[in-house]
């Protein structure tokens, strides 16, 4: 029987990252787990099946807790503490560091990767940028820290025997940052959770938490701009009172609200706006699985999870620019062809993305990847 480890970069929320976690635990309930820090609470382990989790250095530092994320300099070397020695199967749950663990030549190594680390690539600049590090001694610390990181990701590539990517958006994101070929596999998602409303009333529906790159002062502003359609936003951050000082008096901002009170909305909206640029992107697909269709921005994983009007069975709309004129172009768009747009579709489309699905996805690939693996040591 194979000894399996389960690697994930931290524990501290069931987000989107912790859900695949709590089905690859499902799919190998055997398998230990390890993290940079652990810091669930009581009472919140239970997708984890209250394992016990075996933590880096990092975990016992000052103010860890809370300030855990600035650490990021020092989780490289804490990831390569892990002794994996005894395992025949590592599978790491990375968009940072765990995919850096050390492993030899008699195990084998998949990483499900959410992303390449993104502020160390890609979106380097933006980062920089949207941290106020441009300049000064404290941006050139910065932008050195994250130049030894991405020399350090790189060479860690060379530890992965095979790469999972979320979506065919981080497929290219490997190819083009560690230049290897990766399976696409998506995220699960609860649809089971939710059920169809057909009868829609009169208000479009937005939520995420208030940070920049979710872009919820566009979708405000636009709708700032239509005093005829209303708004109504769910979500808290950092940004909520910027932009609730942008609403006009058809936006209704309710800040954080339960998962009962945001699936009601859903079910209810006319459509959900999404102007993300996402990897993947799991609330619109929570919105289709209510069988509500989604207006969203045209890049990133929501061109894999929302089917346009160009389709026979559309379940959204589609604005390619990053602007309120093109948010209110696409609602117009989609008010001219929201009949086209069926509840049955959107429920239908959300469930090729199924936990099962899933599950049995994830199975498969691992299981005959090691069979190869095994196979080739001859």
């Amino acid at each position: 029987m194979k000894r399996v480890a389960i690697v994930h970069e931290w524990l501290t929320e069931y987000a989107g990252s912790e859900r695949v976690v709590e089905q690859m635990l499902l799919c190998y309930p055997d398998a230990d787990i390890f993290t940079i820090v652990d810091f669930l609470p009581e009472g919140k382990r239970g997708f984890i099946q209250n394992k016990k989790v075996t933590t880096s250095f990092i975990q016992k530092l000052p103010f860890s807790k809370k300030k855990y994320r600035q650490y990021l300099p020092l989780m490289p070397f804490a990831i390569e503490q892990f002794d994996l020695s005894s395992y025949d199967l590592i599978i790491s749950s990375s968009h940072a560091v765990a995919k850096g663990v050390l492993t030899g030549p008699d195990q084998l190594h998949i990483c499900m990767c959410y992303s390449p680390m993104r502020y160390a690539w890609d979106l380097h600049h933006q980062y920089i940028r949207e941290s106020n590090m441009q300049s000064g001694l404290k941006g050139w610390i910065a932008k050195y820290l994250l130049h030894k990181i991405r020399i350090w990701d790189y060479r860690t590539v060379h530890g992965v025997d095979n790469f999972i990517a979320i979506s065919k958006f981080i497929e290219r994101r490997i190819k083009k940052v560690y230049g290897r070929e990766s399976f696409v596999m998506y995220p699960p998602v609860d649809t089971s959770a939710f059920t169809i409303e057909e009868q829609k009333d009169d208000f479009y529906l937005t939520a995420s938490r208030m940070v920049p790159y979710k872009k919820m002062d566009l979708i405000v502003e636009a709708f700032s701009r239509m005093p005829d359609k209303k708004l109504v936003v769910i979500g808290a951050g950092p940004d909520f009172e910027k932009i609730r000082a942008k609403a006009g008096a058809n936006v209704n901002l309710l800040g954080y609200q339960s998962f009962d009170v945001l699936k009601d909305h859903m079910q209810r909206a006319k459509a959900f706006i999404f102007a993300a640029e996402e990897d993947f992107g799991i609330t619109p697909l929570e919105a289709q699985a209510c069988g509500t269709p989604v207006i969203a921005f045209g890049k990133g994983g929501a061109l894999e999870t929302i089917v346009g009007l160009d389709s026979m069975k559309p379940t959204g709309v589609f604005f390619y620019s990053q602007d309120e004129q093109a948010i209110i172009n696409a609602i117009n768009e989609f008010e001219n062809s929201a009949n086209r747009i069926t509840s049955m579709n959107c429920k239908e489309n959300s469930d090729r993305f199924s936990i099962e699905n899933f599950r049995k996805n994830f199975t498969n690939f691992v299981e005959s990847a090691y069979s190869e693996w095994n196979a080739s040591r001859g």
